[in-house]
């Protein structure tokens, strides 16, 4: 089952990539005022965080996998 230790080694890059990274950003632009040629726009900045046991408990499913697609290999 090469199919299931390859999605393992995905799940665990993810789970890696959530523990250094530990989150991600987003800019929303929105419209304020749109009164004939003129525009005015207003951006607003969001983070969001993702918790480390998250990212913890994603490594952990991924090496899973990649032990459970070896063993059946």
């Amino acid at each position: 089952m090469r199919k299931l230790m390859y999605l393992g080694v995905g799940v665990a890059i993810l789970g890696l990539a959530i523990l250094l990274f530990g989150g991600f950003s987003y800019t929303e632009t929105k419209p304020v005022l749109d009164a004939g040629p003129i525009h005015i726009t207003s951006q607003e900045k969001h983070n969001v965080s993702i918790p480390v046991i998250t990212g913890v408990v994603i490594l952990i499913a991924g090496l899973g996998l990649i032990v459970a697609g070896r063993r059946t290999a």
